[in-house]
């Protein structure tokens, strides 16, 4: 947390596009924001957000080039709290294929990242997602649209907890097929759609996951 009271959230800067948006949209939703690779601050801060838009290997490729791979995997080992989002999601899991190239993942879900089957794309605007039970991310959010641009997806998910307690809360959402919206899987959180373009309520669920990162500090609300 900072000197302020605010938790500390660090968007992680690997070169991909949008992240300024992503900034300010998380100080809107009550964070204090730094963007940042350097392995320290991203390590030290209550939070960080992986951005991501682009192709699965380009994305993968310039993670490993500054060692953001490793940092996401260190802090998730740590149970430190990692929000990823749209290509930031997709990287979560273990293979992409994307043009007839397969990438390897980080590996933190099973399963494969491939092209939606619909009749046309990418799949580019306003879409309802089905919210989980005791969702935290989209707590007060069910009805929400939100805002998609992707033609690949997640389409199924295989992984389950230990106990049902600990089992993976997964939203999904339909374009030509279901497809992975959101996961909350302990500290690693992630949206398949871009909370920073989707108004009000894209800003509530930052709000939800800020609020997630300091559960003993009351947060002022608006």
């Amino acid at each position: 947390m900072s000197a302020t009271g605010a938790p500390r959230v660090a968007v992680l800067d690997y070169g991909s596009g949008n992240v300024h948006s992503a900034v300010k949209a998380l100080v809107r939703a009550g964070a204090e924001v730094e963007l940042t690779s350097d392995p320290q601050a991203v390590m030290d801060a209550d939070g960080l957000f992986v951005p991501g838009v682009g192709a699965f290997d380009a994305v993968m490729a310039q993670l490993r080039a500054i060692q953001g791979h490793e940092l996401i995997g260190r802090r998730l080992a740590g149970g430190r709290p990692v929000l990823g989002v749209c290509v930031g999601l997709q990287v979560m899991f273990d293979t992409g294929i994307e043009r007839g190239v397969e990438t390897e993942g980080l590996g933190e879900w099973p399963g494969t990242v491939r092209q939606l089957d619909a009749p046309t794309l990418p799949h580019m605007g306003w879409n309802t997602v089905r919210v989980p039970e005791d969702s935290v991310l989209l707590r007060g959010l069910e009805g929400e649209r939100f805002y998609f641009v992707h033609s690949n997806a997640a389409t199924q998910w295989t992984l389950e907890g230990r106990t049902p307690a600990t089992a993976p809360k997964v939203t999904w959402s339909e374009y030509g097929e279901p497809f992975v919206a959101a996961v909350e899987n302990g500290p690693l959180s992630a949206t398949q759609f871009h909370p920073e373009k989707s108004g009000e309520a894209g800003i509530q669920l930052l709000r939800n996951w800020i609020s997630s990162l300091t559960p003993t500090r009351t947060t002022k609300e608006n």
